[in-house]
């Protein structure tokens, strides 16, 4: 099955936590280096949009994700625009962790409520042929993953990627940073997402 990707870092997250169950290729290895539109204002319907792309393009099953940190101080924000968030508010490079992270620091100077969550919804679209009907039919389904937690005042830990050295766990008192990745993948809102979707897979 194909994750629609070619970011390492969520490559390697996703395979750690499904192990050997399911055999997962990159958007690389099926040869898919074009972009893929992503402009949905919402998380369902940007994982939507990718996995369509490359079922209906490639012939092959896909699951796409996207993740959103909501912050409750900031509405809501950065929420679908969360990997952008640091250029939108002119803070680096597009997709550039530390801006992103100096961004969503900047706009929570001084704020006392820093609480938060991370959602991730996992949208997969496979080939199903339905009794009557000999021609296959794309058959799409959801699968939603979240964890609570809050904003810390600066960076804490060495692992992990993108936000994970300011969002302190609300369960455990550490960052995604300071777990390592046994420890996020246990309790992370993707590996939340990914295990409904393994359940549904091998049912």
């Amino acid at each position: 099955m194909v994750f629609a990707t070619n970011n390492e870092h969520k490559l390697r997250e996703i395979r750690q936590i499904l192990g050997s169950q399911i055999e997962i290729q990159s958007l690389a290895e099926i040869g898919c280096t074009e972009e893929i539109p992503e402009d949905s204002d919402t998380l369902e319907g940007n994982a939507l949009q990718k996995a369509r792309y490359v079922a209906e393009k490639y012939g092959v099953d896909c699951f796409a994700d996207d993740t959103g940190l909501h912050v409750d101080a900031l509405d809501g924000a950065p929420g679908v625009y969360t990997a952008r968030f640091g250029t939108m508010n002119g803070y680096g490079d597009s997709h550039d962790s530390t801006a992103n992270i100096r961004c969503l620091l900047a706009k929570m100077e001084g704020k006392e409520n820093r609480t938060c969550r991370f959602r991730t919804v996992i949208a997969l679209v496979r080939h199903t042929t339905k009794s009557g009907n000999s021609e296959p039919e794309l058959e799409e389904h959801l699968f939603e993953g979240i964890v609570e937690g809050r904003v810390v005042h600066e960076l804490r830990g060495e692992n992990g990627f993108g936000y994970d050295p300011v969002f302190e766990v609300e369960e455990s008192g550490l960052t995604f940073a300071e777990m390592g990745p046994e420890g996020k993948n246990a309790v992370s809102h993707r590996a939340r997402a990914v295990a409904r979707l393994a359940e549904f897979l091998l049912g």
